[in-house]
């Protein structure tokens, strides 16, 4: 019984973690909750009014939220230097309260500096928001100047408390936090192989919704990869350990990522296209291999609950005749050991199950030590030995000095961003002076929150849309619960922190659902202020609304970046780490020197990542060009499949001279050649827009006959290097393909 009710609480636990990586948004949520609610125990203990009170949750909440930073010691620092800023922002707002004009001039030049210092990092941006909210928490309270000895008190205590939640109630460190996200990208791997079982079982009316499951998966998994990568260098002790733990959470997502690949050409009339993988509504390929019962597709079923087990065994529990039967099987598939006699689209998937039980070996290693090597047969042998010699070739490696591309002036988008935040408040404070004297503030809140994390007019468009939209919801709902609450300060506390954590909890989810949280949380606290009224929640929606469209009338006329230019802008970087990566994976596969590709990726990745969240206003819902929005959404999921094959290459030339299967070959570098021409000629054409200077696309026999001319008896599937060559070939078509939609000239193929 005991042992069925830990299997089961680990079941609960793998899938919170699978849907908070890291447990990140709990505990943001916890910490912020934790703190408000010390602060508040503190506080009613020493007899504080009830606006001291909500003084005190909000000055909790601002300075634990505010803080970014990853090192315990850096966030102490900021912690200690935000005190005094909280201090000076409170008093001068006291001081400038009976001063209009000179109030106004002060918040605008505030905003403006808390804007701009975000140039300055993480503790410059934590300092300027601190400043910000504090200044604004003033307001709200109405602070005077005799009673700032009161709030120094309150504001002093807020702080203590959130340092003690902070370093002794709620901890986290980066060792930690890396941790938990391991165990989510273990959670969401098997969730993946899940996902492919239900692929390989569905009938004709199932293929869709199981495809969309397998690309839900797929890029769940990778949004976790891109988390560890992050926080490699912070949660590891040492750069080795940071590198190799990024070799195998690499190896470990192609490896997961492939294997869907061959599922799905194992299920269609012919070999599946990697775009399907990353294109959300594509076409489904023909399935007209149904699901069978034969012996193959039974044992192909069972290898892969085989491996979504062993991703999920916990360390520790690795040990046992059975489970190193079950990994020796999945590894022998790499030695085409046992396959079953079935079509070659179905032995590759075994053979790609082999490859992924080997990247979980390879990670089970690199987390958790050496593992149990008593029931080993050859082919894991050999695949821990070739794990070994990666190891010591990745511990051997030289970190490379990254590049400063910082740029200046107005240009720089801190000062930029700072410019037009000042200019739309100033519009806000003036707008919102005309709706109510005495809640102009809510309009200018709302114009600085638009600009938070956005970059082009269109991403502050559909931001102010949701907040507008939320904040109307939080309305209803505020207008709802202050009639149940009434005048019960403590039932009305319990649910301003109940929605406190629901905010950071939604906040990465769903921006609409964080601000519905906000402003039901700010309708209970106009309760306890006893300024409660319908009249003053719909103030709230009308100065939300103004507020949003300052933001946009600013973004619009002072400085403006276009959502075009904007998503021109980082396709261009896009493609240039696209370029980075694939000319240093064929240089180093065709014998040249060793690069840190790996790294290289990860900031292909996270480009890209950066391109799809600007390409947001662009295939929202709501957008009325249609044909625009498809055009988006497919060059991002072409660019996607680039990334893959990519990853693909990086992970496999960081293998030489390790790997027995994979030899250097010089006629690799001219196949590579015209793939980083015409990336080249693409990235051309999005920068400059002229088609006689940038050139044509050349096109071509395939790689895979440029290099194996007569040679038709080769085994489709042979050793990695012939899988070299199909991704170096995938991805000059998916490269060929990105310049139709981005009307680049194609030259014709030479006769």
């Amino acid at each position: 019984m005991r042992a069925a009710g830990r299997a089961a609480w680990a079941r609960v636990w793998d899938r919170v973690s699978a849907s908070d990586p890291g447990l990140l948004r709990l505990t943001a949520g916890l910490r912020t909750v934790c703190s408000i609610a010390l602060t508040l125990a503190v506080l009613s203990l020493a007899g504080a009014s009830v606006p001291h009170l909500v003084a005190g949750a909000m000055s909790a909440m601002v300075s634990t939220f505010a803080i970014r930073e990853k090192q315990r010691g850096q966030q102490a620092v900021t912690l200690a230097l935000g005190l005094p800023v909280a201090l000076a922002s409170v008093s001068l707002s006291a001081l400038l309260n009976s001063r209009v004009v000179a109030g106004d001039v002060f918040f605008v030049l505030l905003i403006f500096g808390a804007v701009y210092s975000r140039r300055f990092g993480d503790r410059g941006t934590a300092l300027g928001l601190i400043g910000f909210q504090i200044y604004f928490l003033s307001l709200f309270v109405g602070a005077t100047v005799s009673a700032l000895p009161r709030l120094y008190g309150v504001i002093g205590v807020a702080f203590v408390c959130s340092a003690l939640v902070r370093f002794a109630l709620v901890p986290e460190t980066p060792t930690g936090t890396l941790d938990r996200l391991r165990r989510a990208f273990r959670a969401r791997f098997a969730q993946l192989v899940t996902a492919q079982i239900a692929l390989l079982d569905a009938g004709p009316d199932d293929m869709e919704k199981a495809l969309a499951d397998v690309r839900e998966g797929t890029a769940r998994l990778h949004e976790t990869a891109l988390l560890i990568q992050g926080r490699l260098e912070d949660g590891t002790s040492d750069e080795s350990v940071a590198r190799l733990v990024q070799r195998r959470i690499a190896d470990a997502e192609v490896a997961a990522e492939r294997l869907g690949l061959l599922l799905l050409t194992a299920r269609s009339a012919e070999r599946g296209h990697t775009l399907t993988l990353h294109l959300p509504g594509a076409p489904v390929p023909l399935a007209d291999r149904l699901p069978v019962r034969d012996e193959a597709t039974e044992t192909l079923r069972r290898d892969l609950e085989a491996l979504r087990l062993l991703v999920l065994r916990p360390s520790g529990m690795d040990s046992g005749t059975a489970l190193a039967h079950v990994r020796n099987r999945l590894l022998g598939y790499r030695e085409e050991e046992n396959l079953p006699d079935a079509p070659d689209a179905v032995q590759d998937v075994f053979r790609g199950i082999g490859e992924a039980g080997r990247a979980v070996l390879g990670l089970r290693i690199a987390v958790d030590g050496p593992q149990d090597e008593s029931e080993d047969t050859p082919a894991t042998t050999r695949s821990r030995e070739e794990l070994d010699a990666e190891d010591i070739a990745i511990a051997g490696s030289e970190e490379s000095d990254p590049e400063d591309a910082d740029r200046t002036g107005l240009r720089r988008p801190t000062t930029r961003a700072a410019v037009q935040v000042a200019v739309g408040s100033s519009l806000a404070i003036i707008g919102g002076e005309f709706l109510s004297s005495q809640r102009w503030y809510w309009a200018v809140l709302t114009c600085w929150i638009v600009f938070l994390n956005t970059s082009s007019t269109g991403e502050i468009l559909v931001k102010g849309y949701r907040r507008l939209l939320g904040t109307v919801l939080g309305v209803v709902a505020g207008i709802g619960l202050a009639g149940l609450v009434g005048h019960h300060t403590w039932t009305a506390f319990a649910l301003v922190l109940l929605f406190i954590f629901a905010m950071f909890y939604t906040a990465p989810l769903s921006y609409t659902l964080m601000s519905f949280f906000v402003t039901a949380m700010l309708g209970l606290l106009y309760t306890l202020l006893h300024t409660y009224s319908a009249s003053v929640l719909v103030l709230r929606v009308e100065e939300t609304a103004l507020g949003a469209a300052c933001g946009v009338v600013a973004a619009a006329l002072v400085l403006p970046v276009h959502t075009d230019r904007r998503t021109n802008e980082l396709l261009g970087t896009v493609l240039e780490r696209l370029t980075d990566v694939t000319e240093a994976a064929v240089d180093q596969l065709s014998g040249g020197a060793a690069a840190e590709l790996l790294d290289k990726a990860r900031d292909l990745d996270q480009a890209l990542a950066d391109l799809s969240a600007s390409t947001q206003p662009l295939t929202h819902p709501i957008t009325p060009l249609r044909a625009r929005r498809d055009t988006a959404r497919y060059v991002v999921a072409l660019l996607e499949t680039c990334a893959y094959h990519a990853r693909y290459l990086a992970a496999t030339a960081e293998l030489l001279p390790t790997h027995p299967s994979i030899a250097a070959d010089p006629r690799l570098r001219e196949a590579g050649r015209r793939i980083v021409h015409n990336i080249g000629v693409i990235g051309a054409h999005v920068s400059d827009g002229d088609e006689a200077a940038v050139g044509e696309i050349e096109t071509g026999p395939s790689i895979a006959s440029l290099l194996r001319p007569g040679t038709p008896g080769t085994p489709r599937y042979g050793r990695v290097t012939d899988r070299v060559l199909r991704h170096l070939q995938r991805l000059d078509e998916a490269v060929v393909g990105l310049a139709r939609p981005l009307g680049v000239p194609i030259a014709a193929p030479a006769k």
